[in-house]
């Protein structure tokens, strides 16, 4: 890894509307607990068993931040050299990038999302990046089951294995897997992308196609000749581009030889200069995740805790059952509670008789003698009030 002439660029985003109540002012998305202990954490620590330890990671907003570079600096000040960059909110993974391409120096750039939890060694997709001579290359995974049922097997290993194998992800669209992990770019490349197009947002709605498009654009120009009138651009469908996509991004997965390069000139001249566009996907023995929905926190919560956590200092009462679920730091929880398919997180105090299925409980929550919580979500701070009934209900401060 050493000899690879890249930086890691870390995206870790900010306070998403889409975690809301799960995050605010004291806990951003980077620090979500996964297991009890910050999200970030998984990205960081896979880069280290990777000997990648100069980082550059990418917060939106100030306060955000400091609260992520603040934890960085006492969990990692001996172990990694991280650089925290605060970029404006709701800037998009692209204008991120745009912010500290100043900062960015490398041939390639590695784009790692900052919510991933995974076990994929970056070196093998960086490896492959170079082999295949690409302008970008992104890691894929088909997408993880949703949800988990009451026999609580929606464990990680479960389902890594319902992963197709090689033919079978060839007959695809690449809408059923799930979006790239991280990438690598070439970092000229992807320079000049974001200053011709000052309108772009996002790294995988924007960057990736428009890369993608111009490869297939001129792997289409090459070969024109060949093209017959019934099969020329315009009679393209949706779906058929949508295949054809597929099929122009080279395809790398562990004991496949890469595709031959495309590009050539059949006519002898110089071959055109294409974005070359590959993916690697990982195998179907690996575990990929991003904690990016509310969904998302709970099953990988449950992967990664193994499913059942108590954190350090948690007590429970007589007759206390927990199942499936992770239960943070410091939590007091009563007699005869039931906590099922569940994350708790600390400090919390659940009192006598209570139940809590399916359902997220944030920090220095209260939830008095026999509330019952069912598929709700409950914000940091929040007091349920004894003997209240709540089903799929978002209970936050105001």
């Amino acid at each position: 890894m050493a000899a690879m002439d890249f930086q890691v660029v870390v995206l870790a985003g900010g306070n998403s509307k889409e975690l809301a109540p799960l995050v605010s002012n004291d806990v951003p998305d980077a620090l979500l607990p996964v297991a009890n202990r910050p999200v970030l954490s998984f990205v960081l620590e896979l880069l280290e068993a990777s000997n990648l330890k100069d980082l550059i990671v990418v917060v939106e907003g100030k306060d955000a931040a400091l609260k992520v570079g603040g934890w960085i600096s006492s969990a990692y000040a001996d172990r990694l050299n991280v650089e925290v960059a605060a970029v404006a909110e709701d800037v998009g993974t692209a204008g991120a990038l745009r912010a500290v391409a100043h900062r960015l120096t490398a041939s390639d750039i590695m784009v790692v999302s900052g919510d991933l939890v995974s076990d994929v060694p970056p070196g093998a997709v960086a490896a492959a990046h170079r082999r295949q001579d690409a302008v970008v290359t992104a890691l894929l995974c088909s997408p993880p089951a949703i949800g988990t049922s009451e026999s609580g097997s929606s464990g990680g290993k479960d389902k890594a294995k319902k992963r197709g194998s090689y033919s079978e992800l060839r007959l695809r669209r690449m809408s059923e897997f799930e979006k790239p992990y991280f990438e690598l770019q070439d970092r000229a490349a992807l320079q000049e992308v974001l200053d011709q197009n000052p309108t772009f947002h996002s790294i995988k709605q924007d960057v990736l196609p428009y890369l993608v498009k111009t490869q297939l654009n001129s792997e289409l120009l090459s070969n024109q000749r060949a093209q017959t009138e019934e099969t020329s651009n315009e009679k393209l469908t949706a779906q058929n581009s949508r295949s054809w996509l597929y099929e122009h991004l080279g395809i790398i997965t562990p004991g496949i030889s890469e595709r031959p390069q495309s590009g050539s000139n059949d006519s002898g001249g110089s071959p055109k200069k294409i974005h070359k566009c590959s993916a690697y996907i990982a195998g179907k023995n690996k575990y990929c995740a991003r904690l990016n929905s509310i969904q998302a926190f709970s099953d990988i919560n449950r992967d990664i805790g193994n499913q059942c956590m108590l954190g350090e200092g948690s007590k429970l009462g007589d007759k206390c059952s927990v199942k499936r679920s992770v239960i943070g730091r410091h939590c007091r929880i009563g007699s005869g509670v039931k906590i099922v398919n569940s994350v708790v997180m600390d400090h919390v105090t659940i009192e006598d008789g209570c139940l809590v299925q399916g359902s997220v409980v944030c920090s220095n929550v209260q939830l008095q003698e026999r509330a019952s919580l069912k598929d709700c979500q409950v914000g940091a701070g929040y007091v349920v009030t004894g003997g209240s009934e709540h089903r799929s209900e978002l209970l936050a401060r105001k």
